[in-house]
């Protein structure tokens, strides 16, 4: 049976609203920041503690709550390989950092997620989850899988079972995974709402229109460095340019690839390109002094650096692939087909030579970025939604409707 049914809140759930929360984030693998979903429960917690609230991290790598490896054969061996470990489930665990809290909410569907359900369901304590692993990405870390006809619905179905069908209220971080859950059967109520990005990400100063591009020509991508984000196809692409001696490449990311992408731009690449990590705090200047960012992946729910990009006065050219369809992304330029084998360079001459004015035309998108994806906004909406319940939880009225609360907050 699915907790956290709709219901309409009453008068006395207002009053609960503004007071701090105790909310508790369970995710495997907290302390990596090279692992996106790890970054973003991290920029969660960090604003909801900024608003004044108090969050308990559950996994591996957090501070107070830190959980033990699960090592599971094979499988375990395939998520190293995307920054990932498998945490193990523990009872005196769950308890320890639930006592008290207002609502838990967790990450990813896999065992120690769907432990601290039944933990934290045992205790009365409400449940949500946000839906950030797409199974696509599964496919693309485990080789083969990805040519098996039906993988995908296999995986949706799985996660389904798994937990979400026992979750009331998920959160979708776009439209186009929202639509893909829908598509595969989830029943549950879907609130879509943006990981979002920082403050600190703000735009860069514009060339006047009619100024020729700086030399070099700094394009910047960041991302896993894996085969579903197909940063190969970039650099494939520069490579090909009238304009290649004068472009330098800045990929920002860790991953099973890095040594591959290494080799293949030093020798395909006319500059030096580079590729690596780079740490968070360093990115809001990095992307300000680039020109153009370019997201050549093939699989992604929400791409965080993508949207921090927009803010950062950078134009935005993202790969044509099915699955970023239906995103509220504006698309104002592209690169070649991901996987394509011949890398056409056409787009990428066009792109150098019109940056000026593209650049000049995005203010009003990173406007409408900041306006409707700045994160503390996004934070505040669920927040009113974990007050609510949890307040109706307390005083034994049962949960509230998260519907009404997302619809009076948008």
């Amino acid at each position: 049976m699915r907790d956290n049914k709709n219901e309409e809140p009453r008068p006395q759930d207002r009053s609960a609203l503004d007071r701090p929360l105790t909310i508790v984030l369970v995710m495997d693998t907290i302390g990596n920041k090279g692992n996106g979903t790890s970054n973003s429960a991290l920029q969660y917690a960090h604003e909801l503690e900024r608003q004044g609230h108090h969050v308990r991290l559950v996994g591996i790598g957090a501070p107070e709550y830190p959980a033990r490896v699960n090592k599971v054969p094979l499988v375990s061996w395939v998520a190293a390989k995307q920054q990932m470990q498998f945490a193990k489930p523990s009872d005196t665990l769950f308890r320890t950092a639930f006592a008290g809290a207002d609502v838990v909410h967790l990450y990813l569907p896999f065992k120690f997620g769907r432990c601290a359900y039944k933990v934290a369901r045992s205790m009365g304590i409400p449940v949500t989850a946000g839906f950030h692993l797409q199974p696509e990405n599964v496919m693309y870390s485990a080789g083969p899988l990805k040519y098996l006809p039906g993988m995908s619905g296999f995986l949706y179905a799985l996660f389904r079972f798994w937990l979400y069908r026992r979750i009331g209220h998920i959160h979708a971080p776009t439209e186009m995974i929202a639509g893909q859950l829908r598509a595969h059967g989830y029943k549950a109520k879907l609130h879509v709402i943006s990981n979002g990005y920082v403050p600190r990400f703000t735009p860069k100063r514009q060339r006047s229109d009619g100024a020729p591009a700086s030399v070099p020509f700094r394009i910047v991508a960041s991302g896993r460095l894996s085969h579903e984000k197909d940063q190969i196809t970039l650099i494939k692409a520069i490579s090909r340019c009238r304009h290649a001696k004068d472009i330098e490449l800045i990929i920002c990311g860790t991953g099973p690839l890095q040594h591959y992408l290494r080799f293949r731009a030093d020798r395909l690449l006319e500059r030096k390109a580079q590729i690596g990590f780079h740490k968070n705090a360093e990115m809001p200047a990095l992307l300000r002094s680039c020109d153009l960012f370019v997201h050549p992946s093939i699989v992604d729910i929400e791409s965080l650096s993508v949207i921090e990009g927009m803010a950062s006065g950078l134009v935005p050219v993202i790969a044509s692939a099915e699955f970023e369809r239906g995103e509220p992304v504006r698309v104002v330029g592209r690169v070649p087909v991901p996987g394509s084998r011949r890398g056409d360079a056409r787009p990428a001459h066009r792109l150098v030579d019109r940056s000026s004015a593209r650049a000049g035309r995005l203010g009003r998108t990173v406007r409408r970025t900041r306006e409707g994806r700045l994160f503390g906004r996004g934070v505040g909406r669920e927040v009113r939604r974990h007050g609510a319940r949890g307040h109706r939880r307390r005083e034994g009225l049962g949960p509230a409707s998260a519907s009404r609360l997302f619809t009076a907050t948008r």
